[in-house]
């Protein structure tokens, strides 16, 4: 499908699932570049909030992970999460890790 550029779309929106769908996206022949794709800009598209969401830009509303290694060269670097940044404030291990207790 990627070759005949249908446009592939993440299916889920839960963290751990989606790292999880990016992974089998990238063993089932698309880049890395083209499963991020998926799960950030491509959902924008089909939505047509593109202007606003689906990347990071001045003015963009962008809620995103900070992780340790580059998922281009290795899609399961989206598993060493170093912090997020939600609504505009982040959040580092630490605090994530205390999440589930709150």
């Amino acid at each position: 499908m990627d070759k005949a550029r249908v446009p592939i779309l993440a299916g889920t929106d839960e963290i751990l699932t989606l790292q999880d769908e990016l992974e089998l996206l990238v063993r089932a022949g698309l880049s890395p570049a083209a499963a991020l794709r998926a799960a950030t800009i491509r959902p924008a598209e089909f939505l047509g909030v593109q202007k606003s969401y689906g990347s990071v830009a001045p003015g963009r509303i962008a809620n995103l992970i900070v992780v340790e290694g580059n998922p281009l060269v290795d899609i399961r670097n989206l598993r060493r999460i170093q912090s997020v940044v939600l609504r505009g404030r982040q959040f580092d291990k630490t605090e994530l890790a205390t999440w589930n207790e709150k």
